[in-house]
């Protein structure tokens, strides 16, 4: 299938996506980043500090990678992002608000804004691929002949379109990983973020859902991807966030300089 073709048909499925269940989803405040990081340290316990001194703003409808070696501690920023951890110092916002003084009751709400593509897939084991992926459209309250529409549509677009009545134990890894994927960009999430998501695929999968991606955020969804695969970055040439050594920087690729 074309560039062309494949762009076409995701775009063709994120339209119908925002036509129909989806209309009333909020739009971020373009005043405020979706993220930002001031002067922001974590550490596991009495550990040394994974992250020093991280500052960056993502802006809405951006597209950043996340990349940086084994270990650097791209996964514990993720976790930052998605509420899984706290910051050690430093302040945290999310959407423009600072997430220290959320309160706890919006916090369920808060993370149904936010999209997350986990390196072990956290799917539900009882649990069909069709259940799995219609999960975040069932808790939004969405209407189950929009779902069936929306979620068959998306299961063909990563190709598991023969799949949706298997478990999750009877697949593969990279299929694991294509419903995890699924699930987490069905709701049109204000935050994608994903660690690692094309790192159990072949390169044409790999390459395709990129483009979903793509697709996504030109629909207003703000992404963040943690890669090691170099390929793909200097292939689709967006900006990058660098972490080393605990340290973050931005660099520019291609047609993002």
């Amino acid at each position: 299938m074309t560039f062309m073709a494949l762009s076409m048909s995701a775009a063709a499925f994120c339209g119908s996506l925002r036509r129909n269940i989806w209309s009333t989803i909020l739009v971020t405040n373009a005043a405020n980043s979706v993220v930002r990081f001031e002067n922001v340290g974590m550490r596991y316990g009495a550990g040394p500090e994974v992250l020093r001194d991280i500052t960056f703003a993502l802006p809405p409808a951006s597209f950043h990678f996340l990349t940086g070696p084994s270990g650097a501690g791209k996964s514990s920023l993720l976790r930052l992002m998605y509420l899984a951890n706290r910051p050690s110092r430093g302040m945290v916002s999310l959407f423009g608000d600072d997430v220290s003084k959320i309160p706890r009751r919006a916090l369920p709400e808060l993370r149904r804004s936010i999209g997350v593509v986990f390196q072990d897939f956290r799917l539900l084991d009882h649990q069909s691929v069709f259940d799995n992926v219609a999960l975040p459209l069932r808790v939004a309250g969405g209407k189950e002949s929009q779902i069936r529409k929306h979620v068959s549509e998306l299961l063909q677009w990563v190709g598991l379109e023969d799949a949706l009545h298997n478990l999750p134990s009877t697949l593969s890894g990279g299929e694991q990983q294509r419903v995890a994927i699924a699930r987490a960009v069905i709701s049109r999430p204000r935050l994608l973020l994903a660690d690692e998501p094309t790192g159990n695929v072949d390169d044409a999968i790999a390459v395709r859902l990129l483009y979903l991606f793509e697709e996504l955020n030109r629909m207003g969804t703000s992404i963040l991807i943690a890669t090691h695969n170099e390929g793909l970055v200097s292939r689709f040439k967006h900006r990058q966030l660098h972490l080393e050594g605990g340290k973050i920087e931005f660099r520019h690729t291609g047609s993002d300089a």
